[in-house]
């Protein structure tokens, strides 16, 4: 990269145009020697307004960081200019011991990840925040153990030596000699036939279950024979398994409450019957084979550990007192290649106990409950484990497959998953462009999208019959005010629908044009169905130039607050991003300002810096404050663990730390001083939600062609 790619676009904020994760293109910058830096050789940059055909409008959200469940961004992109992909038949670990297809992941799945804690990474529960496909040239990762990958080239591996794209120049990326961090590659689950569901109640029911039959003599009848199958537990998944294959067998048991919850034993559930045929049918079920089909082994496996198993600080063991159970449990996984060791554990008054212990660490307890797939979740929590394993997983040939296939990839809370064993990255509005093929630098400035027929869209989704009223917000990942919206009206059109259907509606935003929607705003607001927060990020029309260059002044926007308070809509104020040494100091200047001028609440956020986001604003702080940089991003790291930026649920939007704290404390107290509610949303009405009768579908009659036109007008 020459000097010219770091010189400040006059109204931009990036300096440059990074690759983004999913563009097929590569930026290169050369001084060809025909443009003098003297002479302003960078000419001013149009933005182009590009409509993006939709299918859907609404966003639904299930992260406990962000304060609202719905969101629609009219706009891909902001003018304001602030600063992976797999296989779709890539099995993903999920959280309840089970492994999905990549492409049949949805959003808020709860899944596997990681986070570093102490010397290793360890395995963590998180959830899936976007799930999206795109058609790209695809490679094939080959590892020693036979496991095969297929994704595309800016796809990210773990490797013994960081993080490693697939394929690509001038970034590190894998070679033959990298080794692939995780577990081997995934087992297939066992097919739930005939001999499965014999072998699983087998395990099942002679591990914790009762089935008897008591003869004796009573007056005035032939016999008085009573006969009883009970099978308890405290895991309803199991009892639930159980119940539907033995219905399946012919065999009806009724559920009931076994035992309530006293002191620390949990309540357990049971299923019985006293029907002489059925207990009866139980016994022939549950019968050893003479011979024993891999399914009915796998089955038993699986039921037997339901019911005698344990999974905890990593060690996966079956106990039973019965040495006809233990000598079927050891053959059956030897049949399946599994090592384990045995222990005899003797009980004063109690017949003694033995234990089989499964050796082999993370990846044969893995491998154990895909192969077998027993019912109980809460035994297959891998939670806490160290990222570590003996697994072959050495990469052996990388090759590109020469065609284009559709590959899959997610977002998640840890910014990573794990895909057929191996650790692998994922892939908020910057990063967004690379979605579109596009880059997260200059082109997220220059390059705005709109959702085609949005009005229209909106409408049909709030007339489904399912739909559940909550409140939308705009604005969630773009603002959508952007300077266009004076032209289009796309935001405009979303408000009159969910004004004519009586929906709540918040909005976030650093334009002043929301007052242009005042008379929608205070009609809902009578109804309590409307808020607004407004963004202040400085008072210092100086730093506003280069870190915000095409949004309103500081200013301006208190005025937007004096008029949306002065119109009766509840608004309120976020400070945000804070970004140390650069604003922070300035935080209860702005709260003071924005409460004299009418707002009601008040937020912030701590700088975010996940993706390509950091490479960015490290450009603009060498360009704009040389001589603070290094602390600037000191202190980021101190507040995100060391690190540039954290994804965990309840920290990503504070931070942690002494710096956090600080700022936590500092927020708190003016908030309080200025009488600005804060920590709490602003609590919308639902109730008042009426679909109107059908008047004609709601449309933007605009041009479908993209629209360019000059940077600065307004």
């Amino acid at each position: 990269m020459t000097g010219l790619s770091h010189i400040p676009r006059k109204g931009r904020g990036a300096l440059s145009n990074p690759q983004g994760r999913f563009e097929t293109r590569q930026h290169e910058s050369v001084d060809d020697g025909w443009m003098q830096v003297d002479a302003d050789p960078l000419p001013p940059l149009e933005t182009t307004i590009t409509p993006e055909p939709a299918r859907s409008i609404i966003s639904r959200n299930q992260s406990p960081d962000i304060p609202f469940a719905q969101s629609i961004n009219p706009y891909r992109g902001c003018e304001h200019g602030c600063i992976y992909c797999l296989d779709g038949s890539t099995p993903i670990l999920m959280t309840d011991g089970h492994h999905r297809p990549l492409a049949e992941i949805r959003l808020g799945d709860e899944i596997y990840g990681t986070q570093r804690r102490g010397w290793y990474r360890r395995y963590v529960k998180t959830r899936v925040l976007a799930h999206w496909s795109v058609i790209k040239p695809a490679y094939r990762i080959l590892l020693e153990d036979d496991t095969e990958l297929v994704a595309g080239a800016d796809h990210r591996f773990l490797t013994e030596r960081g993080w490693k794209f697939v394929s690509g120049v001038r970034r590190p990326h894998l070679t033959t000699c990298n080794k692939l961090m995780g577990t081997s590659a995934f087992a297939s689950p066992p097919d739930q036939d005939t001999d499965y569901t014999r072998g699983y109640l087998c395990g099942l029911i002679r591990g914790d279950g009762l089935l008897a039959s008591y003869h004796y003599e009573r007056a005035g009848r032939i016999h008085g024979d009573q006969h009883q199958f009970r099978l308890a537990l405290c895991d309803i998944e199991a009892l639930q398994r159980a119940q539907r294959y033995l219905y399946d067998w012919n065999v009806s048991a009724h559920d009931c409450l076994f035992q309530e919850a006293i002191g620390n034993r949990r309540t357990m559930h049971a299923i019985r019957t006293h029907a002489r045929v059925s207990v009866e049918r139980v016994r022939e079920i549950i019968a050893w084979p003479v011979d024993t089909p891999r399914n009915w082994r796998a089955g038993f496996l699986a039921g037997i550990f339901d019911a005698e198993g344990s999974y905890s600080q990593g060690i996966l063991r079956i106990s039973n007192t019965d040495p006809a159970i233990i000598d079927w449990t050891r053959s059956c996984l030897q049949h399946f290649g599994f090592r384990c060791a045995i222990e005899h554990v003797r009980r004063e008054g109690l017949r003694p106990v033995t234990v089989l212990r499964l050796l082999g660490g993370l990846t044969e307890h893995l491998r154990f409950l895909h192969s077998t797939d027993p019912a109980i979740s809460r035994k297959c929590d891998i939670t806490g484990q160290a990222v570590k394993s003996g697994a072959r997983l050495r990469i052996t040939r990388i090759e590109p497959l020469n065609i284009t296939i559709r590959l899959y990839d997610i977002t998640t809370g840890t910014e990573d998953f794990i895909a057929n064993g191996v650790v692998s990255h994922n892939c908020y509005a910057r990063p967004s462009h690379a979605y579109v093929n596009l880059s997260p630098g200059i082109d997220f400035e220059t390059r705005i999208f709109y959702k085609q027929h949005a009005a229209a869209l909106l409408e049909k989704a709030l007339r489904r019959p399912g739909y559940l009223c909550q409140p939308i917000t705009l604005g969630a990942n773009t603002d959508p005010y952007q300077p266009i919206e004076r032209r289009l009206r796309v935001t405009r059109s979303l408000l009159e629908v969910l004004q004519r259907f009586h929906h709540p509606v918040s909005i976030i935003t650093k334009g002043t044009l929301v007052t242009r929607d005042l008379d929608i705003l205070a009609a809902l607001a009578k109804q309590n169905l409307a808020t607004v927060m407004v963004s202040v990020t400085t008072l210092d029309a100086e730093l506003k130039r280069t870190l915000e260059p095409r949004a309103p002044g500081c200013w301006s926007r208190l005025r937007t607050i004096h008029a949306l308070a002065g119109a009766g809509v509840p608004v309120g104020v976020l400070v945000a991003p804070i970004i140390p040494m650069v604003n922070d100091a300035e935080m209860e200047r702005i709260l003071q300002l924005a409460a004299k001028a009418g707002a009601c609440c008040a937020g912030y956020v701590l700088l975010r810096l996940p993706h390509e986001l950091k490479d960015l604003f490290r450009e603009w702080l060498d360009t704009h404050m040389p001589l603070r940089a290094a602390h600037v991003m000191s202190l980021i790291r101190q507040a995100h663990s060391g690190r540039e930026y954290r994804a965990e649920f309840g920290t990503r939007m504070r931070g942690t730390g002494q710096y956090a704290e600080l700022l936590a404390g500092r927020f708190t107290l003016a908030c309080k001083r200025y009488q600005l509610e804060h920590g709490r949303r602003m609590r919308l009405n639902s109730g008042h939600f009426r679909p109107p009768p059908p008047d004609g579908q709601l449309s933007l009659s605009l041009d479908e062609s993209a629209i360019p036109f000059n940077a600065g007008h307004p």
